[in-house]
């Protein structure tokens, strides 16, 4: 059984800083692409950043270059998401999920974040 599990949001000031973790189990790596959404309330769900789980190759949104940094840890299965500078707009409920065979195929349950101004 494939689970995503998210951790590391919570309510933080505008300015400050969280470290998202993703831990996945159920899965053998391969060229899989990992990635972070977000989806803020009453808005479509959008990705953040991505990365393959082998490669350096990475991926921002515009609205986050320069703020947040994808990173992964092979041997804990594990992705993260390091988030600087936030701001009240990144107030959103973040999730990771698994890109297998053109698709986003696996979620995790998703992991609030909230930026007071």
């Amino acid at each position: 059984q494939v689970q995503l599990v998210e951790a590391g949001g919570g309510l933080v000031q505008a300015g400050g800083s969280l470290k998202l973790s993703c831990a996945v189990s159920g899965l053998t790596f391969g060229s899989d692409v990992m990635a972070w959404f977000r989806q803020a309330p009453g808005k479509e769900r959008e990705i953040v950043s991505s990365c393959y789980w082998s490669g350096s190759s990475t991926s921002y949104a515009d609205s986050v270059k320069g703020r947040f940094t994808i990173s992964r840890d092979n041997a804990k299965s594990t992705v993260y998401l390091q988030m600087n500078s936030l701001k009240p707009e990144d107030t959103a409920v973040y999730y990771c999920a698994v890109r297998r065979f053109g698709k986003y195929a696996y979620w995790g349950q998703g992991t609030q974040v909230t930026v007071s101004s």
